[in-house]
């Protein structure tokens, strides 16, 4: 592969700490979540960075598949959520649930749209085979 396009970003502190991009657009403090042992769902969190991140690149791959397609719909959005867990081993992994919502098409249309754009979609590629995504479609 050849990049397009590269940032980075830093972390001090692990989950309590600060992650900084190297443009300064991303320059928060990251906490753990009430639900992992943090005192207050306040702060950012990694999952929290990733949701965000994978439903808005879904959400551009999907717009994408439905220009391509050359098929009339509203405007889209996707929800991601992102679970956090233990596996077996000991280790930590993650799961994933896409939603989207595309007006203006039959959910049959939507759902074909949402598996094309699985397939396009970065995050989708990055996390093939490494996690469970569920897709799931709406149209109003």
């Amino acid at each position: 592969m050849k990049a397009l396009y590269s940032i980075s970003a830093t972390a001090k502190g692990g989950r309590e700490g600060h992650v900084k991009s190297d443009n300064s657009i991303i320059d928060l403090d990251v906490r753990h979540p009430r639900a992992l042992g943090g005192a207050n769902d306040d702060y950012a969190n990694p999952e929290m960075l990733f949701a965000a991140g994978y439903a808005a690149c879904f959400d551009s791959a999907l717009n994408r598949v439905i220009k391509l397609s050359k098929i009339q719909a509203g405007e889209t959005k996707v929800t991601a959520r992102i679970g956090i867990g233990q596996i077996e081993g000991g280790g930590f992994g993650l799961e994933a649930e896409l939603h989207a919502n595309i007006p203006g098409v039959s959910i049959v249309e939507a759902q074909q749209l949402v598996q094309k754009a699985h397939q396009v979609c970065p995050y989708s590629n990055a996390t093939r085979g490494n996690i469970e995504v569920k897709l799931s479609v709406s149209n109003d």
